[in-house]
């Protein structure tokens, strides 16, 4: 697709953008979906359709910070990841 991406188990968990956008996206749950929008809004918006109504949320990288950054890469690797490597 021209972008890099990020995968565990052959799934993809998050993926950049274009260059020069300044955004991503990570796969989370819609309960996830809302604790980030509610904690940093002007970071975090749902994708478009069906795909962001199942949590896949657009990330600001110019507007997260950090600590919300690293807490939904970590929310959207164990939404993807193999229950094997979970336990």
């Amino acid at each position: 697709m021209n972008h890099p991406d990020f995968r565990v188990g052959g799934r993809i968990f998050a993926t950049l953008h274009a260059p020069g956008k300044g955004t991503g996206a990570v796969m989370l749950l819609p309960e996830q979906q809302e604790l980030a929008m509610e904690a940093e809004p002007e970071a975090f918006t749902p994708a478009t359709g069906a795909w962001g109504r199942s949590g896949s949320t657009l990330v600001r990288l110019d507007a997260v910070s950090d600590e919300w950054l690293e807490r939904t890469l970590q929310w959207a690797w164990a939404k993807r990841a193999p229950k094997a490597r979970l336990e």
